[in-house]
């Protein structure tokens, strides 16, 4: 169900954030960056707008009185949610199309398709531009093996002598970087 934000739950988040007033809302500002890149790279179709629910979720419950130790690992398990539910709501309403609009939203297709296959011509020169490590190493962190994805990317910081914490940063340091390096290129 989704509501609106209201005064109280905006002062709500805002005090769980800390510090003044202007540092507060420009926590609030880095967090919403944060979540925007959060579900762009996972496909979402309407980043904004989820970063919004996630936001909305968070300070109602900050509202609500929830004592919320860790606000950055609070937020972005609340935006699993959020995406989860998504893609669940994005299931459902693609079971529901019947053939005629299929066939109508099809009608575009090529260009998705080669619109899609210009952002994989990119993003492969992107990833020949990265230093031999840091390709090496994205490739690796997103490659599906044997093991559960938490047991391999904990794999890999141990190899790396990192923690896992510090590993999902310098991951999304490389993201960055070939989103930045992508873009660029599609636009060109």
């Amino acid at each position: 169900m989704k509501r609106d934000l209201t005064a109280d739950s905006l002062t709500g988040l805002l005090k769980t954030l800390g510090g003044t007033s202007d540092e507060a809302g420009e926590k609030y500002e880095a967090l919403r960056r944060l979540l925007i890149r959060f579900f762009e790279w996972r496909g979402s179709p309407y980043p904004d707008e989820h970063a919004d629910e996630t936001l909305n979720r968070v300070a109602r419950k900050a509202d609500e009185g929830i004592e919320i130790e860790n606000i950055n690992a609070y937020t972005y398990e609340v935006a699993r949610f959020v995406y989860l539910e998504a893609i669940k709501s994005r299931d459902a309403k693609s079971e529901q199309l019947n053939d005629k609009h299929l066939y109508s939203l099809t009608a575009g297709a090529p260009n998705a398709v080669e619109e899609s296959s210009q952002r994989l011509n990119c993003l492969d020169k992107c990833l020949a531009n990265l230093p031999d490590e840091n390709r090496r190493l994205i490739i690796e962190y997103y490659k599906n093996g044997d093991l559960p994805m938490i047991d391999h990317r904990r794999s890999i910081a141990e190899r790396l002598g990192l923690r896992r914490d510090a590993l999902a940063n310098r991951m999304q340091r490389i993201r960055d970087k070939l989103e930045y390096c992508v873009k660029k290129c599609v636009n060109e």
